[in-house]
């Protein structure tokens, strides 16, 4: 026929997932199919008042091995992989009294889902799929002769191709498609746990992996990338840990490209501190962050005040429940995006006031994780910074000059240091209660960092502290700090005019702290 349909006369059943197996053979007996299977699925079928070949009948052999081996015989293979379009495969099963099969349908051991539930090494070793995996390589492989299914979402397909005289060959091709993606998938995340649990690699002290294996399937069709000329889609990676990509949307508009950005970029910023906090995000930059005592709405107040210009749609992040306080002021800003781990009942409502606002719930970040960047050619792979060094805690600060900061002022340079993080290099924060109150990014050089964060701090600046995300090379950066009323610097040292930069610091009558520790963000 000119579409490719191939009558289905015989299948081959083996799944793990009896979900819609007995509607599949009912269906199948029902048409006419001689159905032929395995171990629990024969028994499932049999169960069901359907007529069903055990798999041994065919071999000739039994199954054995605990189950290991069952369909690895060349009466199931050779009935996989002869290609009908050809006589002399065709003669050759002829000769050899095998009959070919048009349908396989297999689902594997759950491989995932061992490992998953924290199941020891052998256990999860026997989950290791291998006569599923071959049954289906040999029917993608063979698909101008065979229909492969590995999902049971595809059986009303299944018997609505049957009814019709067969799948079509272009149906098929997809079919194989979705099989040979299908144990892709399973082979790498059998690969990936093998080296990183069963038998990790270790190059000294180099914790990431020789080998990297990651699958991602597209989510969702964007309607544009960074610019309206760039084609985008979110692909998800459903085996890692949930992020932005997994996160539900409560309310608003379909998100943009950008929006992921900025809104996982806002995501993790909010979770950088262990206070209740809210970040404000916009092209990859903060407008504002602040952490609160009192309550989520007051971190909102204080990060949108350090630069309502910048924060008009901007994307929010909490790292708490959103409250309706909250939500009320939020809802009378232009705002793109509010992502956070919950939202108290009512708040929803009143931020749907604003048909456009999208609405997220996300889980939190995972600690510890490792990010990639690609660039020409490959990947660069990193842990993710986090505040994990030594230099990161105040108690290991090394007091340069002045005097040992109070505790609120202390507090609130440990803040500066923390809100430096999410800021693009080179970054200077100045910041007062807890707040940010001027914000110089991504500058190419420190002292029109530091210029930018005083202009936007403006009269604020006077008595606030302020944190640099590397070291100081020359004091005039830090003299345009000090010069607007900086009362208390923290940066991370390490410099070869370090004493040049203390020296300015005691000639300004400052504090002044050195971390050890260094937080670049490119």
């Amino acid at each position: 026929m000119s579409d490719g349909k191939r009558p289905i006369r015989r299948a081959l059943i083996s799944v793990y997932d009896k979900t819609g197996l007995a509607d599949l053979a009912r269906g199948l007996h029902d048409a006419g199919v001689s159905i032929v299977s395995t171990g629990s699925t024969a028994k499932t079928i049999a169960a069901a008042g359907v007529p069903v070949t055990p798999v041994e009948d065919v071999t000739g052999f039994p199954e054995v091995l605990d189950g290991r081996v069952k369909t690895l015989h060349p009466r199931v293979h050779a009935g996989l992989l002869a290609d009908q379009r050809k006589p002399e495969h065709v003669s050759a099963l002829t000769e050899l009294g095998v009959e070919a099969f048009e349908l396989v349908v297999v689902n594997l051991y759950p491989f995932t889902e061992t490992v998953d539930s924290g199941a020891g090494e052998d256990e999860c070793v026997e989950q290791i799929d291998i006569g599923g995996p071959s049954m289906v390589r040999a029917a993608a492989k063979n698909h101008p002769s065979v229909a492969v299914v590995v999902d049971p979402l595809g059986y009303d397909g299944v018997l609505a191709a049957v009814r019709a005289g067969g799948f079509t060959l272009a149906e098929r091709k997809k079919l194989a498609a979705l099989a040979f993606r299908h144990t892709a998938e399973y082979d790498v995340a059998v690969a990936s746990w093998m080296g990183s649990v069963l038998a990790p690699e270790q190059d000294g002290d180099v914790s990431l992996p020789p080998w990297v294996g990651a699958t991602w399937r597209r989510s969702a069709v964007l309607r544009y990338g960074e610019n309206p000329h760039q084609q985008a889609a979110l692909y998800r990676n459903d085996a890692a840990w949930p992020g932005l990509a997994q996160a539900e949307q409560l309310h608003g508009k379909e998100m943009s490209y950008n929006n992921y950005t900025d809104a996982d970029a806002a995501w993790r910023a909010a979770f950088d501190h262990s206070e209740i906090c809210v970040a404000i995000i916009k092209h990859a930059n903060p407008c504002g962050i602040a952490v609160s005592s009192e309550s989520v709405a007051d971190a909102h107040r204080k990060a949108h005040e350090c630069d309502p210009l910048s924060a008009f749609g901007g994307v929010i992040a909490a790292n708490t429940a959103v409250t309706v306080e909250m939500a009320e002021t939020v809802a009378d800003i232009f705002t793109e995006v509010i992502v956070a781990p919950a939202y108290e009942p009512g708040a929803v409502e009143v931020l749907a006031r604003k048909k456009n606002i999208r609405v997220l719930v996300a889980a939190e970040p995972q600690p510890g994780a490792t990010e990639f960047r690609q660039v020409s050619g490959g990947l660069l792979m990193q842990q993710r910074d986090e505040f994990t060094a030594p230099g990161d805690d105040p108690v290991n600060w090394t007091l340069a000059t002045g005097e040992p900061a109070d505790p609120a002022t202390l507090a609130d340079l440990k803040f500066a240091w923390r809100a430096c993080r999410a800021v693009k290099s080179n970054a200077i924060v100045v910041a007062a209660d807890g707040a940010t109150v001027g914000v110089g990014m991504g500058q190419v050089n420190r002292v029109d960092a530091a210029r930018l964060a005083v202009q936007r701090a403006g009269d604020r600046v006077r008595g606030a502290v302020a944190a640099s995300d590397a070291f100081f090379p020359f004091p005039d950066g830090l003299e345009v700090l000090t010069d607007a009323g900086v009362k208390a610097i923290v940066h991370p040292g390490g410099s070869v005019r370090d004493g040049e930069v203390t020296e300015a610091a005691a000639k300004a009558g400052i504090t002044l702290y050195l971390t050890g520790a260094r937080h670049f963000a490119h």
